[in-house]
């Protein structure tokens, strides 16, 4: 059976658009794969710790971190919604990934626990930051998370990018509230297709 590792960091849990679209992503998983697994992490509503000395003195012998490790390494695949905060990620999201990255265990080596896991990131967003539009180099979602687990854990990285969320409740947004609908019908489509995908890849 397929394993799916799930994480949400918005902090809104409901009126989301990046938890809106990776729960699509989620169903079509289940309904392709209804006897896969489905690991899943809600980091706004329980936020793990800061990493602190003790736990990256002890490593994999910290039990939360190595609880973090087991979950990441047996998943077959794994999924993420990160919306935009100030122009990266959710702390809590930071966290995360500082708790399980442990060097010399799964990270820092390109045969590690995680090398080709596929990773699929719903980076949300209230604007737009694409190539070309005036706020392009404020993007630190894609940028980092990219080079975080190709980089260090030697993964692969899909993003679904649904623009322009805050388009239907900001006033001086409404001239892109036709963007921003097509933008998000494009990443539920992208989403349950690549669910659908994924599933029927590790189910076979």
């Amino acid at each position: 059976m397929a394993t799916l590792l799930h994480l949400d960091s918005a902090l809104f849990p409901q009126g989301s658009a990046s938890r809106e679209i990776t729960a699509a992503f989620v169903r079509a998983w289940q309904d392709q794969h209804p006897d896969g697994t489905v690991i899943y992490r809600d980091l706004a509503a329980t936020p793990l710790p800061h990493l602190d000395f003790a736990a990256v003195s002890a490593g994999v012998e910290n039990e939360l971190r190595a609880e973090l490790a087991a979950e990441l390494e047996a998943a077959d695949a794994v999924l993420i919604g990160a919306p935009m905060y100030n122009f990266t990620i959710p702390s809590t999201l930071k966290a995360w990934l500082d708790q399980v990255i442990i060097v010399g265990h799964n990270a820092g080596t390109p045969d590690g626990p995680v090398a080709g896991t596929p990773v699929t990131v719903v980076a949300s967003r209230g604007g737009s930051y694409a190539p070309g539009t005036p706020r392009e180099d404020f993007e630190f979602v894609q940028n980092y998370l990219e080079k975080v687990f190709t980089g260090m854990l030697g993964a692969t990285v899909d993003f679904i990018v649904p623009e322009m969320t805050l388009a239907r409740s900001k006033p001086e947004m409404a001239q892109f509230i036709p963007l921003a609908d097509a933008s998000k019908t494009k990443a539920l489509d992208e989403a349950a297709e690549k669910g659908k995908t994924l599933a029927a890849r590790f189910a076979a």
